[in-house]
């Protein structure tokens, strides 16, 4: 989640969203779920804000070791977020690397790696969470032996990281995959929403904002028949989308909020008598989505820029860790040439609005 994985898709409704965008989303967070590790988390202690002091003037230390764990290694929106941030911490002249397991649901993989991460004394770990509360024991416990912990993408539990970096507001990325959805069926229709996993913290936000916009007088006679999971995986994907078409013939509308998922779905599509009778929109990436706009498949998506996203995680972490910043709201760090940020609420920082796709300026979009 993709970009996910929640232009995912954006943040600062979005951006609060993404949420911190609440972008998001590959596809793909901002407010979190409870779920059963809430008592794990909230005995291992969070272990730093109110304990230390930010140094805004603070030199950036060296000898830095930043290590990414995304949703799924080898997913190509994760590809391109964590090559931005390997760019970023690389030329602030610190070590990056990246772990993570190949399956977006693997959870117990997560926490393996946070552990192994904890006990190679990285100096943060910027982490996409699969769950938003089976990380929480182990981040806090790596966050107790001095590591710092950044969330990307999507969150944790708010007291189970020191900030996180949202694509967009959450309730931004959520709100305009309806309107975008709504604009194209002419606000009429049942439509169905195709995420990621059931878990993803960034995709569940989304959805639940998309249910709370479809409440508004004009989308009365818009029917949200199901939300269907793919799990980030493309062919289970595809055959979710085949599932949703036979279930419910008079589908007029698919939201997507993952780029796993809106690519599979353009393809079943694509090659079926459905094509241009039911509208797909969500959260893509332009190259994975360029000929199916073209092809009059896809009329409009969203996302932001994943590359920026993953290089923000990065000079978050860098200023988390020399002391420039604890997370606490209203502190201010620089991020390279990306400017000045400020953190939000709940230690958010919001990347920006999502970008909105379509044939007019797709070609205009290398990522």
């Amino acid at each position: 989640m993709s970009y996910r994985t929640a232009p995912a898709r954006r943040a600062a409704a979005a951006v609060a969203v993404v949420a911190v965008v609440a972008l998001s989303a590959a596809a793909c967070g901002g407010t979190t779920k409870k779920s059963s590790s809430d008592s794990d988390s909230a005995s291992a202690g969070s272990g730093t804000k109110a304990s230390a002091s930010a140094d805004p003037n603070a030199p950036i230390k060296k000898g830095l070791t930043i290590a990414y764990l995304p949703k799924q290694v080898n997913n190509p929106y994760f590809t391109i977020s964590d090559n931005g941030g390997k760019k970023a911490v690389e030329a602030l002249g610190e070590k990056y690397k990246e772990v993570g397991t190949s399956s977006g649901t693997d959870t117990a993989g997560q926490v393996s790696y946070v552990n192994t991460l904890t006990q190679q004394q990285v100096s943060a770990i910027a982490v996409s969470a699969q769950d938003p509360g089976a990380l929480c024991t182990a981040l806090n416990q790596a966050r107790k032996n001095g590591v710092k912990v950044v969330t990307y993408d999507s969150d944790t539990n708010t007291n189970c990281r020191d900030a996180f970096v949202s694509q967009a507001s959450a309730e931004d990325l959520g709100r305009t995959e309806v309107q975008l959805m709504a604009k194209q069926i002419n606000n009429k229709g049942q439509i169905a929403i195709l995420s990621a996993a059931q878990t993803a913290t960034n995709q569940n936000t989304w959805i639940d904002f998309m249910k709370d916009e479809l409440k508004k007088p004009e989308y009365k006679d818009i029917q949200l028949v199901k939300v269907a999971y793919g799990n980030d995986d493309a062919q289970a994907s595809f055959q979710q989308t085949q599932g949703l078409l036979q279930q419910y013939p008079n589908l007029k509308g698919i939201i997507s909020p993952t780029t796993v998922g809106i690519k599979a779905a353009a393809q079943y599509l694509s090659g079926s008598k459905y094509k241009g009778k039911v509208q797909l929109t969500g959260l893509g990436t332009p190259n994975d989505m360029r000929a199916y706009v073209n092809n009059g498949t896809v009329q409009s998506f969203e996302l932001w820029d994943p590359a920026k996203l993953g290089a923000l995680a990065g000079y978050t972490a860098v200023a988390l860790a020399s002391g420039q910043i604890t997370g606490a709201e209203g502190e201010t760090f620089t991020a390279g040439d990306m400017g000045t940020f400020t953190i939000g609420k709940d230690s958010v920082i919001v990347l920006g609005k999502p970008t909105v796709f379509d044939k007019a300026n797709i070609g205009q979009f290398n990522f």
